[in-house]
């Protein structure tokens, strides 16, 4: 499998490829692994500019010296890249949202080798299209993902779990999202648990734990539940969208899921059918077709 090693590389496979009517899948039949550096990092501003390559483990080890992390846990270790094709987060979504929040800017390389640039210096404007969120769960079909400028976060004092175990765990998060907590992260492990992650300074971080469990009870535990939760979700064979003021429905129809209640998101062990609207279909064959017009991408 060819690896490119450069932005230039990279702009002259998609050319080529373009000229021969080929099509190239990103990660399959080309890879990035050429392409792993951190090409910036600005620490008073929290931001930094990786190339697409860089595994996830990479980055936050490179920020951690400095005291800061990208505030994406997704299962296993994916390159930048491959987090924002398909859109990866894990439990940190409850309070950082996902890759599509945390990109700044993008360096893209269209199916005929065009380079272009959103979020800074603009090489070629593509006019009415936010290049950096919609490339987001995108799946490599749009463009090649070649550089990334990423918001990024202070990492914590001190983190601290509470795990409820309840006949209604519907009602616990209910209670928990209407209160005045402030987790960084809250999983329900169906059936049966509730996960809460309180992260802060150590009096901040107390004082939520307390309250916490003065409303929903609950013991504390270390961190394995987050382990156990992205393990799960990185096993789950299906993804269920629903309204997350619907979760108690939502829950009757499942036997088991790692499920993030603000997201409105389930991850199931079986698949699950993604149809979409007939209007939906029209815009993504749209956006196709302005972007990779030659079919390219596959």
């Amino acid at each position: 499998m060819p690896s490119v090693s450069s932005l230039a590389e990279a702009s002259e496979l998609l050319a080529a490829a373009s000229a021969d009517a080929r099509r190239v899948r990103i990660g399959e039949d080309v890879t990035l692994d050429g392409m792993a550096s951190l090409l910036e990092h600005e620490a008073g501003d929290l931001t930094c500019v990786v190339e697409a390559g860089v595994r996830l483990s990479a980055l936050q080890a490179a920020l951690a010296p400095h005291g800061q992390r990208l505030a994406l846990d997704p299962p296993g270790d994916p390159t930048i890249g491959a987090f924002l094709a398909a859109n990866l987060s894990g439990p940190l979504r409850h309070r950082f949202g996902s890759p599509r929040d945390l990109v700044l800017g993008v360096t893209l390389v269209l199916g005929d080798g065009t380079v272009c640039n959103a979020g800074g210096k603009v090489v070629k404007n593509v006019a009415g299209y936010d290049l950096g969120k919609l490339v987001c769960g995108s799946l490599g079909k749009l463009a090649l993902i070649a550089r990334v400028s990423l918001r990024l976060h202070p990492v914590p004092a001190i983190s601290r779990t509470l795990v409820i175990e309840a006949h209604d765990t519907a009602r616990a998060v209910a209670a928990l999202v209407r209160s005045q907590v402030q987790p960084s992260a809250l999983d329900l492990l169906h059936p049966g648990r509730v996960a809460v992650l309180f992260e802060g300074s150590e009096s901040a971080v107390a004082a939520q734990l307390d309250a916490a469990r003065g409303l929903v009870g609950g013991l504390e535990r270390d961190g394995g539940v987050w382990v156990e939760s992205r393990a799960r979700q990185g096993e789950a064979l299906g993804r269920l969208r629903f309204s997350p003021g619907d979760l108690a429905n939502t829950l009757s129809t499942l036997g088991e899921a790692i499920v993030r209640p603000s997201a409105g998101v389930a991850y199931v062990p079986h698949r699950v059918s993604d149809v979409l609207a007939p209007a939906v279909r029209r815009l993504n064959a749209a956006v196709k077709e302005a972007l990779d017009p030659r079919g390219v991408l596959a």
